[in-house]
């Protein structure tokens, strides 16, 4: 069985480069500078933001990284 290589130039055509992608990343780049300025985080110190339907918080990038997505999930509709 052969595995198809992927197309990173076209995942990003299609995904990464929409108008939708570019404006979910410039708030999460907005909410992370504030929270610099605010003084809650800051480059090097192991935390990231995390970002859940009640806003955002600060906490450890091990632990923001390693929870499962929600499409990983036993019961999940998406493949």
């Amino acid at each position: 069985m052969r595995v198809k290589k992927r197309d990173y130039k076209d995942e990003y055509e299609k995904f990464q480069s929409s108008e939708e992608q570019k404006k979910k990343r410039a708030l999460r780049n907005r909410n992370r500078r504030k929270a610099e300025r605010e003084g809650r985080v800051k480059k090097g110190d192991g935390k990231d933001i995390h970002h859940d339907s009640n806003g955002t918080k600060v906490e450890l990038a091990s632990i923001n990284r390693g929870r499962r997505e929600k499409s990983r999930l036993k019961g999940s509709k998406r493949k």
